[in-house]
């Protein structure tokens, strides 16, 4: 199973002006560093709590399906189910049509179930599920909490930037990060 993205998020669900109104920086010196940590904390939070928080595009691979005909796709929330495709011996893609499956996009992880799933033949990622995660296109569709969580990692990164060189980042994860997202966090799977 291996799950990646094939389309990123088109903006940051929190801006360059607000990052640093937050920091209090009133310059435009260091507006692409701190646009690199804005990206680098959407990074942190999105891996940490398994959520998309911009609309994004994301690809399930899978060599199978599960026992059971439920996927657990991984990201949260999911959107829509752009494609559900499987490959034959020789490479030729079967599309499978989507009345035959249903999305559960607010689970976490998100599910998709679905109804006498055509077995692949080719061995080895025979299976392909594309879909679109994410809170909305706009950071205004993101909820607070997150968005706090990644300007409290952009002051403590922006604060320690000259303290540590690139290669020991990140440092440290800021106190009270972990209690901004505990309700997001994604929980394990067995």
């Amino acid at each position: 199973m291996t799950l990646f993205r094939t389309v990123p998020p088109a903006l940051e669900p929190v801006s360059l002006a607000e990052a640093k109104t937050h920091l209090r920086v009133e310059h435009d010196a260091e507006d692409e560093l701190i646009a690199g940590l804005v990206r680098a904390a959407r990074e942190e939070v999105e891996a940490a709590t398994g959520r998309a928080l911009i609309d994004q595009d994301w690809r399930l691979v899978l060599d199978r399906w599960p026992a059971l005909p439920i996927v657990r796709l991984r990201r949260t929330p999911v959107r829509t189910v752009l494609s559900v495709t499987v490959y034959d011996a020789d490479g030729a893609a079967t599309l499978v049509d989507p009345a035959a499956y249903r999305l559960d996009g607010h689970a976490v992880p998100a599910r998709l179930s679905i109804a006498h799933p055509p077995d692949p033949a080719r061995a080895i990622n025979g299976i392909e599920i594309d879909f679109r995660a994410g809170y909305g296109e706009a950071g205004a569709d993101v909820p607070d909490l997150p968005k706090r969580a990644i300007l409290m990692l952009v002051a403590h990164w922006y604060a320690f930037r000259g303290a540590y060189g690139p290669q020991d980042q990140p440092v440290s994860l800021p106190d009270g990060y972990r209690r901004l997202l505990a309700a997001y966090r994604a929980p394990r799977l067995a």
